[in-house]
Order: structure tokens, then sequence, then C-alpha cells
């Protein structure tokens, strides 16, 4: 190494052979092929981010839905063990609206084997497209 007073820096690989200026053109840059290429691999990129935002939006719709069909399905189940009498067998359609939103709940009553429960079925539908079943069981009081 070569130690000035104030900085140290290696020898040189090739102290014989003089440097070579690089040979750079006064035309030098991008073909147009290359523009090209670059082009269409960031509207890859672009278009693969958009689908990805679309799905993530898509999501949060459903996942909003979903959460207000259980809320208008949970009611329904609610009511039945609030009545305090067994339910009647049968199927009965509800409208439901939450948050705006309108819902269509249909509320099935099945017998059981043991004749003191009787199974509550809800499910919900969204402009004839279900969204959500839930069930319970509910005895006699």
């Amino acid at each position: 190494m070569v130690c000035a007073p104030l900085s140290c820096r290696p020898p040189e690989p090739f102290p014989d052979k003089p440097r070579v200026p690089s040979k750079s053109s006064p035309h030098s840059g991008f073909t147009l092929i290359e523009v090209l290429v670059a082009l269409a691999i960031v509207a890859i990129a672009l278009l693969a981010g958009g689908k990805a935002m679309n799905a993530l939006t898509q999501t949060a719709g459903r996942q909003s839905d979903v959460m207000l069909a259980q809320i208008c399905a949970e009611n329904q189940l609610i009511a039945a063990r609030l009545s305090q009498q067994l339910p009647g067998l049968g199927t009965t359609s509800v409208a439901c609206e939450q948050a705006g939103r309108m819902f269509d709940v249909r509320v099935g009553v099945f017998a059981t084997p043991n004749p003191d429960f009787r199974r509550i079925d809800a499910h919900v539908f969204s402009g004839g497209a279900p969204l959500l079943r839930l069930s319970t069981i509910v005895g006699r009081y």
C-alpha cells in the first residue's frame, strides 16, 4: 500500500498499462426495442396490481355484506328464542334492512328426533344470491 500523510490507497493493479478512456458515442442511449420491452414489463406489473386491488375491493364488500347478513339472521334466531314457545314447523320469509341494505331472511323450522326441540335455520339472501346460513336449536320452555 502506498500511504501519503492523509490518505492510503491500494497500489494500481497494472501500473505499466496506460488507462484507456471509455468509448461513448454522442448517440448512446436505449434502442426502441429496449424501451418497448421495459414498457411491456411495466404494463404487466400495473395490470397485476389493478387486479389485486379489484380483488381486495370485492373482498371488503363481501365481508361487509356477510356481517350485515349475520345481524339479520341472528335477529331472527334470537326472536325465536325470546318468544318462549316452541315455534311451529314450516318456512317463513322476512325482509330485513341493515345499514340501508335490504336482505331477505328465510327462516325454516324443522322437527328433531326429540319432540321437545326444534331446529331453526336462517338463510339470508341479497338480490337472490345466498350470503349466509345460521342454525340453532330451541326447546320447549
